[in-house]
C-alpha cells in the first residue's frame, strides 16, 4: 500500500488538507479586527499567557520567536491560577481553543477577581461566555480544527495582539513570508516522496528523542515531543541545552540500544550560543558511542523567527507521517476524551 493509499485509509477527517493549509491561518490571524482599546498599555509590567496543549505552545513559541525584542517578564502558566505576583499591572492572555478548557476558565476567573488586563482568545465556550460577561477582549479563532492543528491561528492571534498593542516591532513583512513558507513548504511535504515522509519511515520502531535549547528552540521541542504523543500515538519525551547536560547526560552512561530502541532528534541553528554547539557537538560524540542514531533537524531559511516556525512545521508533518505509516488516525484522541469524561 502506497502513502496516498494509507493516507486515505487511516486519516478519515483529512487532517492532511489541514496542514497542506496551515498557512490559512496564518491569513485569518493577521486579518482578524481584535478590538484592545480597553488595555492600558503603559499599566502593562508583566505578561502571562495561560492554557494548556496546542494554547499553551503558542504562549511558548511567543517567547522564543521574540527572545531578542520582547523586554517584559513573560510567562506560559499552564494551572487553574495564576501566579501570586499577577495583578492590575499584569496583562493575561486566556487562551483556550475550544474555549472549555478548565484549567484556563479557572486561570481567567483567577485573573478577573486579581483585576489583571485580560485579553481571550478562543472559538467560543465557557471563555467567550465570561469575556462578553465582563467585557474583555476576544479574538475569536477559526474554528474546525483539533486544537493541536490550530497553532498557526493561536500562534498568530496572539503575535497580532502584542503587535497590535506595539509591544513588539512590524510584524508585517515577517508575516507575510510566513505564509509564503508553510505553503511552499506544504506543498513539498505533501507530495508522494519527501523529506518528512522520509524522517518519519525512519522513526517506525523507535521512541523519538528531542533536543533543543532553552530560549532558542524550546517550544520547537516541546511542540515535537507532544505531536508524537498525540498524532502518532507514541511516547516521546524531549530536554534542553545546556540544562540536559548537566543531568540527563549521564542517563547515556547505561544506555543500551538493543533494550530501548530509541532516535534522538537534534534541533539545530547557528544562532546558538558558541558554548552551545561546543556541548552538541560532544554529547552528540558521548550518544553516538552507545549506537543511537541521531538525526539532525535544521532550517536553511536566513531569519530565526522563519527557522523556528520551518522546524515545528517539519515536525508536524513527520508526526503526521508516523501515525499514518504506523495504521494510526493522527486525529483520535481516546485517552484525552476519556479523561475529560471522568473529570
Amino acid at each position: 500500500m502506497n502513502i496516498v493509499e494509507m493516507v486515505r485509509k487511516h486519516d478519515p477527517e483529512n487532517q492532511f488538507k489541514v496542514l497542506v493549509e496551515s498557512y490559512k491561518q496564518i491569513e485569518y490571524a493577521w486579518n482578524n479586527n481584535i478590538d484592545l482599546s480597553s488595555i492600558d498599555v503603559k499599566k502593562i509590567k508583566n505578561v502571562i499567557v495561560t492554557g494548556l496543549g496546542g494554547s499553551a505552545i503558542g504562549g511558548e513559541l511567543f517567547q522564543n520567536y521574540t527572545r531578542a525584542e520582547f523586554k517584559l517578564p513573560y510567562n506560559v502558566n499552564r494551572n487553574y491560577e495564576l501566579p501570586l505576583y499577577a495583578n492590575e499591572e499584569t496583562l493575561v492572555i486566556a487562551s483556550s481553543y475550544s474555549g472549555n478548557t478548565e484549567e484556563t476558565v479557572s486561570a481567567l476567573k483567577n485573573s478577573i477577581n486579581r483585576n489583571c488586563q485580560i485579553v481571550c482568545i478562543t472559538t467560543g465556550g465557557k471563555l467567550e461566555k465570561i469575556a462578553k460577561e465582563n467585557n474583555l477582549p476576544l479574538a475569536i479563532l477559526q474554528q474546525g480544527f483539533q486544537p493541536r492543528y490550530a497553532l498557526w491561528v493561536n500562534f498568530f492571534t496572539l503575535l497580532k495582539i502584542f503587535h497590535n498593542i506595539k509591544l513588539v516591532t512590524d510584524h508585517n513583512d515577517i508575516v507575510e513570508k510566513s505564509i509564503d513558507l508553510l505553503k511552499t513548504c506544504g506543498q513539498e511535504y505533501s507530495k508522494q516522496r519527501n523529506k518528512a515522509l522520509e524522517i518519519a519511515e525512519s522513526l517506525i520502531g523507535f521512541i523519538p528523542l528531542v533536543y533543543g535549547v532553552s530560549d532558542y528552540t524550546s517550544a520547537a521541542a516541546t511542540r515535537l515531543k507532544g505531536q508524537f504523543n498525540e498524532n502518532s500515538k507514541l511516547h516521546s519525551f524531549f530536554n534542553n541545552y545546556p540544562e540536559l547536560d548537566h543531568n540527563e547526560i549521564i542517563g547515556w552512561e547505561s544506555f543500551n540500544q538493543e533494550k530501548v530502541h530509541l532516535k534522538l532528534i537534534n534541533l539545530m541553528d547557528d544562532i546558538y550560543n558558541p558554548q552551545i554547539k561546543k556541548r552538541f557537538d560532544i554529547t552528540t560524540e558521548i550518544i553516538k558511542k552507545t549506537g543511537c542514531e541521531i538525526i539532525e533537524l535544521k532550517s536553511n531559511q536566513t531569519n530565526f523567527k522563519l527557522r523556528i516556525l520551518d522546524i515545528i512545521y517539519l515536525g508536524d508533518w513527520i508526526t503526521y507521517y508516523v501515525a499514518i505509516l504506523r495504521s494510526y488516525s493522527p486525529t483520535a484522541i481516546d485517552n484525552i476524551n476519556y479523561l475529560k469524561e471522568h473529570l
